[in-house]
């Protein structure tokens, strides 16, 4: 989503040096791609100044159980959420007996390489990634809520995003302030989802993490946040350690 920036019409050539000056420029025009479409949640650069700022406590108890089996059912639409996040972020999807199941795709583009990436079922290069990683969650306040907002985080569609496989695991549990995607054109989009995840869940930010959003969103101060997902507790059926 390419966004005007200051105001005011500007011709097509201004709006295309804008764009390379910023890196902002999102170019996903198809597909779906992304936690949600932006333009109601208000501007994100206002917002990182909503977040609380502290400290990152240790990682000391931290595991994926903590937030649940892995890609828990927890919108009830009998898919579970790994296959959800493909259906909406691939095109070209093909299912395997029904309507479920994705068994190949194309990530046209990956938001965090693009390049055009084809998965296959069974032996992917394609990642569903938690843009807030739930390491960087639990460090940062996830480690104090009940397992049903743990849970929720982690099947949040506001959360989780289709990329490259390899692009995701040099990631790891990195924050703004120490992992930004190498497609500088996806940065501000990617920011605007981590800034309006932790705003969704009440989670701090280092001094540094809010350094680092602050400079990419200004260069881009009419980045919307991202709204939407699910509600952030999951139904009591689920459970987690």
């Amino acid at each position: 989503m390419t966004r005007l920036r200051g105001g005011g019409a500007v011709t097509a050539a201004a709006v295309t040096v804008l764009a390379v000056v910023t890196g902002c420029t999102d170019t996903h025009t198809g597909g779906g791609l992304g936690p949600e479409p932006a333009g109601r949640g208000g501007a994100a650069l206002t917002a990182v100044d909503s977040l609380t700022v502290k400290g990152r406590a240790p990682r000391t108890g931290y595991s994926r159980e903590r937030f649940g089996t892995a890609w828990a059912d927890t919108d009830s639409n009998s898919c579970d959420t790994r296959d959800d996040i493909l259906k909406r972020d691939l095109k070209e999807v093909r299912f395997t007996g029904g309507t479920c199941k994705v068994s190949s795709g194309l990530l046209d583009p990956d938001p965090y390489s693009g390049k055009d990436i084809t998965y296959r079922r069974g032996r992917s290069k394609v990642d569903i990634d938690h843009v807030v990683a739930l390491s960087d969650a639990w460090q940062k306040g996830a480690r104090y809520w009940d397992p049903g907002k743990r849970i929720a985080l982690a099947n949040d569609p506001l959360n989780l995003l289709a990329v490259d496989a390899g692009t995701n695991r040099g990631k790891g549990d990195g924050d703004a302030a120490t992992w930004l995607p190498p497609n500088k054109a996806y940065r501000c989009t990617y920011v605007a989802a981590q800034v309006a995840v932790k705003k969704k869940y009440g989670l701090w930010v280092t001094a540094a993490e809010r350094a680092a959003m602050k400079k990419v969103l200004a260069g881009c101060p009419e980045q919307k946040l991202p709204t939407g997902g699910n509600p952030t507790r999951a139904p009591e059926r689920f459970r987690a350690r």
